[in-house]
């Protein structure tokens, strides 16, 4: 093993490509290198536990809130384009996994402890006997299929609905999402997209008739505001548009653009708050044009 991990890295440093036929333009650890970078993080991870006030103090609840900024962090770097920083969340994100692994740990067997080579065995098998397709004899040629089995070999796992691996606590846009894409898996959807326009376009009549009744009422007008935004995820996914990013991407647009009005009022001596709308206006078409 170790042979091929020197040829590999020896054909990286030659001709700039691995062997599943991307570029690299640096040098591949070796998997030997790999294993003990991992086991200097459960090293250090020890020590912390056992000698720093702050990590001994830390529980699974404790943690949580942080491992979800960590999440977003890794998140906006993705977005960013910013490898470096997607290498380094990465990194944090693993020390969190290897966190809770180490709580895991401390618990008795009554309490279900487990430790680092319980959760990683867990998850390779998860992925050997979700993966017929590599790992047995069902054949599966493109994603969608790949994602069918997968649904339904978790409901012979004795789950009672596909939506069950949807978490509670995701925001409302990306569990839309997911939902949609969950109920997919199992042949609940469209056939075609020109179906889903035309919900769409139903959706935000039946919006349109809440606002224009005689007595709108505010909860049948959520209830349909709602139901065209879950309209228009399902669009997205039928036209190959991740909706939680596209929104994030004009949100930064728009927040780039009016930080770059703000300055321009401000080097003109001039007072955002008391400038009309006409006249913010100026600045913004300069913004747009500047930033694009």
């Amino acid at each position: 093993m170790q042979h091929f991990w020197a040829a590999l890295v020896r054909s990286v440093l030659e001709d700039g490509h691995g062997g599943n036929g991307h570029a690299y333009l640096w040098a591949m650890n070796t998997r030997e290198e790999h294993l003990k970078a991992f086991g200097r993080l459960l090293d250090i991870m020890d020590d912390l536990r056992e000698k720093c006030p702050w990590d001994r103090k830390q529980t699974f609840e404790s943690l949580r809130h942080l491992t979800i900024e960590e999440t977003y962090e890794l998140a906006d770097a993705i977005l960013d384009k910013d490898v470096e920083e997607i290498k380094n969340e990465t990194g944090d994100l693993l020390l969190h996994m290897v966190f809770y692994a180490k709580l895991g740990s401390e618990l008795s067997e009554e309490e279900g402890g487990y430790d680092i080579a319980d959760a990683l065995h867990a998850i390779c098998d998860k992925l050997v006997e979700r993966h017929p397709h590599i790992y047995g004899d069902v054949e599966a040629n493109d994603e969608e299929t790949v994602k069918a089995n997968w649904e339904k070999i978790k409901l012979k796992k004795g789950k009672t609905s596909v939506l069950e691996g949807v978490p509670r606590s995701l925001p409302s846009l990306v569990k839309a999402y997911r939902v949609q894409d969950k109920v997919r898996g199992v042949g609940f959807d469209w056939d075609h997209v020109d179906q889903v326009w035309d919900k769409v376009q139903e959706e935000l009549g039946e919006l349109q008739a809440e606002l224009s009744a005689e007595e709108v009422k505010p909860d049948r007008v959520a209830d349909e505001f709602g139901d065209v935004m879950f309209a228009l995820i399902n669009y997205s996914r039928f036209v190959d548009v991740n909706p939680d990013e596209a929104l994030e991407r004009t949100t930064r647009r728009f927040m780039a653009r009016f930080q770059h009005l703000e300055k321009a009022i401000a080097a003109e001596k001039k007072d955002l708050a008391n400038m009309n709308l006409s006249e913010m206006d100026v600045y913004w078409e300069r913004a747009k044009v500047a930033l694009g």
